[in-house]
Order: C-alpha cells, then structure tokens, then sequence
C-alpha cells in the first residue's frame, strides 16, 4: 500500500479508539460527511452509502454517544501542514441559535444573525444569542486554502476566552518538538494582550496580537534627578500614542521589503514598551500594577491584494522568550497568514455543514463539531494521496495543490480501499416508542446569559 495510503489508514485507526460509545455510527456518520454532497439537513447523511445504519441512529449517536477529547487533542498534533511552520492562529466562531430557547448555555455573539426569538435585541450594541467555539489552528507560508484545525473548545458565557486561549496553548506545548523553533501564536484584535501574555509567562510560546490603533504606550521612566523630599520614582516614561505620529520615538528596529501582493511594505518596531495597567476589579490592590514590557510593531503595506479600500495601518503585540531574535519580516507575513483560517471556517460552513445541525443541548454539538473537525482532518491527509476529478470549466492542478473541494470528490474511492473498523451493522427490530398517554412536556426555557458589563 503507498504510504500516503497507510498514514490515512493509521489515523482513521487511531481515530476510531477515540470513539467509546456509540463509536460504529460516529465513525460512519464522519464517513458519510467525506462522502455527501451537497445536503439540505444532516439527516439526509444516512442515506449515504458510507452510512450502513438507519437515519435513527444519527441522532442517537450525537445524543447518547461519547468520544475522546483527550485522545483527539493527543492524536490532532501529530498530523501537521507538510511544511511544518510553528504558527498557530486562535480564533472564535459564533454558532447562532437565535430562536432555540430551549438550548442551554447560550451567551450574546457578534454574528450575522442579531434578533432573539423574533425579537429586535435589547439594546442597539447587544448581538444575538447562540455559542461560541474557540479554535486553535496550524497555519503555515503556502499560500492555499489548508489549515491544520488543532483544539477546539465552546467558551461558556462565564468563562472568559483569554483564559481558554492560555489552557489550549498550555495543552499543545508539551506535544510540540522542543528542539524546534519556537511556535509563535497569532490573534486577531478582540483577545486581551496582556492577559496573554501572563498567562503564558513561563511558556516557550511567542505572542502576536493585533492592537486597535488608539493604544497608548510607555518607555521605560529615565533616570530621574534625585528629589529632596524623596517620593515614589516615576514608573512610565515617554508616551506613544498609535493615533499621533508626532509621539513616535526612533524606532529601534526597521525593515522595508517589496512584496507582490502588498507592494512596498514598512514594518517598524519599538521595543521595551510597555501599558499603563489599571485595576478594573473595583478593590484595588497591594500594591502597584505590574510592567509588562513587550515590542509594539508597525505594518505599513502599499496596497491590499484586492484594492477595494485605502490599506490602514496595521499594530500589532510581540513578545518571546528572552532571546529570541525580532525577525520583522517574518512577523508580518505570519501574521496575513492567520486569515487562512478563514477559508476553513467557510468550508466547514458551506460543505461540510457544521453549524446547520440544529439540536437542542450544546454537548451534541460539541461532539458534531468534533466529527467535523476529524473530517477535515482525513481530507487534508487523502491530499498527497487524491486524484484531481476537476469539472469541464475548472483548470487542472497538480496533485499536491488540490483544494478541500476537489480532494472530497475522490475520497468516497479511497475508502472504499482503506476499509472501515466499523462492525457491521445488526438488526435490532423495531423501537416500541413512546408509551401510551405518555406525554413529553414542554421542554425548559432558557434565557441566553449575558455578562455584566
């Protein structure tokens, strides 16, 4: 068997142990999601031929099934982008569920859809209700449409996603190479630089986060004339405002490069600054807030891929383990290449129908999520290992350089000769139903969380 072949195999193996209940009609349920069409609901799944049982038993396995997460956040490391670059993108998607009042655990997300049970929301900035799942991704310099999906977790409303962005990290370092470069994290604006940052203090991880351009930034206090009287010494120096060029100091690093796509682009850097930190709990504190020092960087780009808007200037968080050089051209381009993130959400949107599952408890469609996320991964093994069955107006590609579409038209014949661990299934007869004069109920309300301000 070819090698591509048998490493597919290995993983469709070690993915099955994953699955420790109900795991015959998960493994076929993910079989017929690399197999379908295009599909109105889920449940038109069980009419593939991958999928040997009834169209029960798929509900069945997202309600009474359980999987591994452990095991598949132990098993996902291991198949990373052919190139191999340590860039990890984090990022959180909204999964909508305006209208499902009976689904609990559901917080206010900025998504598409912003009304509650026909309802405007209740204030002009609230958006609509549902959940939100937070994904941790490979993503590397090839210009393609392939991410390596790592972790995914849903944030509760309670939780706060800075803190899960750190437990995620802290769960993949240990499975990381330690004698390879250091893995550099990207962000997009909206997570808590900072908090970041401490929290992965005593990590061998690199941070860049995007900043919202009204930041202001401090040097590091000059030694000051001593005072007569005495008194605390200064603690912030001289003052950057992202908004005011007139407060730019010197940069301490610079780097001019032309690029095909962005035309000349300027990256400055300014290092050892740091934010003025305030207390936003209300108790006050002990003492005085910390310092926490990092290296702003500046991206000025000449024009943008597609020209539809005048390009902004882009700010962006650094910090690494002492010692670790500021390579300036290979942190902006780490850093565009965390949007090919997005063309993974969008495929597993609009193909492989990840959020049109509607079931009413967020645990179901946390294991859908995880199947979602284990097909995906199979195609982008099948990749080396595809044929390309382009349509008549298509242009032909090489065999590394086929698309997620492309590689899901050829993998049903690429089962066929992997086989399936799966047992066959048996007949069970007829389920008796509900008992007579037995009613359900109606189901509990409730209201989605929102968190105080």
């Amino acid at each position: 068997m070819d090698t591509n072949l048998a490493a597919l195999r290995a993983f469709r193996d070690d993915f099955y142990t994953c699955l420790y209940r109900r795991a015959d009609a998960l493994f076929e349920l993910t079989d017929a999601l690399l197999t379908a069409g295009a599909l109105p609901s889920p449940v038109h799944l069980s009419g593939e031929s991958a999928h040997r049982r009834g169209w029960g038993s798929l509900y069945a396995a997202l309600t009474y099934g359980r999987l591994d997460e452990t095991g598949l956040r132990a098993l996902l490391p291991g198949q990373p982008l052919a190139e191999g670059q340590p860039i990890y993108a984090v990022d959180c998607r909204a999964w909508a569920r305006c209208d499902a009042e009976t689904s609990p655990d559901r917080g206010f997300y900025y998504h598409a859809s912003r009304h509650s049970a026909g309802q405007p929301p209740p204030a002009a900035r609230v958006p609509g209700a549902g959940w939100n799942d937070q994904w941790l991704a490979q993503v590397g310099f090839e210009r393609a449409s392939w991410t390596a999906p790592l972790d995914v977790q849903r944030v509760h409303p309670d939780e706060n996603a800075n803190a899960v962005a750190v437990a995620q990290i802290a769960r993949l370092l240990p499975r990381l190479p330690r004698d390879g470069p250091v893995p550099l994290f990207v962000r997009d604006a909206g997570y808590d630089a900072v908090a970041l940052q401490q929290g992965l203090a005593e990590r061998r991880a690199a941070l860049l986060v995007r900043l919202r351009s009204g930041r202001c930034f401090y040097a590091d206090p000059s030694p000051p004339p001593p005072r007569p009287k005495g008194g605390r010494p200064f603690r912030h120096g001289r003052k950057l405002v992202c908004d005011d060029p007139a407060t730019w100091p010197t940069p301490t690093a610079e780097r001019v490069v032309e690029d095909a796509q962005y035309g000349t682009v300027r990256v400055r850097a300014w290092a050892g600054l740091h934010p003025k930190l305030q207390d936003r709990t209300g108790r006050g504190t002990k003492g005085p807030t910390p310092i926490v020092r990092m290296t702003l960087v500046l991206v000025e780009v000449g024009r943008l891929p597609r020209p539809t808007r005048t390009p902004k200037a882009l700010w962006l968080w650094w910090h690494a383990p002492e010692g670790q050089p500021l390579d300036l051209d290979f942190l902006w381009r780490a850093y565009v290449r965390r949007f090919d993130l997005e063309h993974t959400f969008r495929f597993l949107k609009q193909t492989l129908g990840w959020q049109t599952l509607r079931v009413r408890h967020p645990e179901r469609a946390d294991r859908w999520t995880w199947l979602v996320l284990a097909a995906y991964t199979q195609l982008r093994r099948a990749r080396a290992c595809a044929a390309d069955r382009r349509l008549p107006w298509e242009r032909p590609l090489p065999p590394g350089r086929l698309t997620p579409c492309r590689v899901r038209r050829t993998v049903a014949a690429l089962l066929l000769a992997l086989g399936t661990p799966a047992a066959v299934p048996q007949p069970c007869g007829r389920s008796p139903g509900r008992p007579k004069g037995r009613r359900s109920g109606p189901a509990p309300r409730h209201p989605a969380i929102k968190k105080a301000a």
